[in-house]
């Protein structure tokens, strides 16, 4: 039997037809459009190409795709629902210094194994590896520039390195920017995205807390601004300490903000929490916030905010 005769009764008995004459003709035309007949047009598996990764971005909120050249345009901001996605200091430099110029301050101090604490692996093995997937130095970054014509010194966390956790390093860079702004009489914003302290470094990292209070409360002693901007999350020992001592306090929308998790205070308490509890909105709601601000705005805020307190 003709190869091709055979792949039309196939087709057909696939479908149900019964055809004959004319119509199994123009059935065999109407179903041809899928062959490929000519030689060269054939892809072998080998080389077939996949959709690159990262083209697209899932919101987890709304699940509305998006691509990410769409979400950086809007600033990391779901455009559907206003889910603001997590982002690392880079980011936040570009969205709120003047034409993306800043200078970077304090990159040279990176943590140190002073314990030689191990858990899953060695502290220093996961520094290692997590210098290597990040390349930053550290949780939290440092840099100085304008917003809206202002000086403004930021320090900004980095949850992908070891969740953003509050370590002997973050602490210094705080007291150093601090000094800093002190010096050159300069404001100065902690955005803070956090896991709480870091436990491979014991009581080197639950000093930072007084640490870091005793340096802010000069720079209130010596009139000089400091904001605070909470994101998601913001748990552990920041909410113990600096992040929630700001001149002004502020937080995107819907970031989680406490010092336990809300599974751990469940458990705890045995007892149903209230909807939204831990939200920014929930915190504000009940007197731990001065305003909640989107990210679209924030720049414009910030500008505000420097010419009320500088004039």
């Amino acid at each position: 039997m003709d190869n091709t005769k055979h792949l039309e009764d196939f087709e057909h008995k696939l479908t149900g037809e019964d055809l004959h004459g004319e119509d199994v003709v123009e059935a065999s035309e109407r179903s041809s459009w899928f062959r490929r007949h000519k030689k060269g047009i054939l892809t072998s598996t080998s080389e077939k190409r996949e959709t690159p990764d990262g083209l697209w971005v899932k919101c987890p909120s709304c699940r509305f795709t998006c691509t990410v050249i769409e979400l950086k345009e809007n600033l990391y901001v779901c455009p559907s629902c206003n889910f603001h996605h997590r982002v690392g200091s880079d980011e936040y430099f570009d969205i709120l210094f003047d034409n993306k110029e800043f200078k970077r301050l304090f990159d040279n101090i990176k943590s140190k194994d002073y314990l030689n604490f191990t858990d899953l692996k060695p502290y220093k093995k996961r520094l290692e590896e997590t210098w290597s997937k990040t390349d930053l130095h550290d949780s939290m970054s440092v840099a100085v520039g304008k917003v809206d014509g202002f000086d403004l010194v930021i320090a900004c966390m980095d949850f992908e390195f070891i969740g953003g956790s509050l370590g002997s390093v973050m602490g210094e860079k705080i007291c150093r920017a601090a000094d800093y702004c002190l010096e050159h009489r300069i404001p100065f914003l902690i955005i803070s995205k956090s896991g709480g302290a870091r436990m491979m470094e014991s009581a080197f990292s639950l000093m930072q807390l007084p640490k870091t209070l005793g340096r802010l409360s000069l720079l209130s002693d010596a009139k000089i601004p400091y904001f605070s901007l909470c994101t998601d999350p913001t748990f552990g020992g920041t909410t113990a300490s600096f992040s929630m001592l700001g001149d002004v306090i502020m937080a995107e929308p819907g970031a989680l903000i406490g010092f336990a998790g809300p599974r751990v205070i469940k458990e705890t308490i045995k007892k149903d929490l209230p909807k939204g509890f831990q939200r920014s909105e929930f915190v504000m709601d009940h007197g731990f916030l001065d305003f909640i601000v989107d990210r679209k705005d924030l720049k414009t805020k910030l500008g505000q905010l420097l010419k009320l307190f500088t004039t």
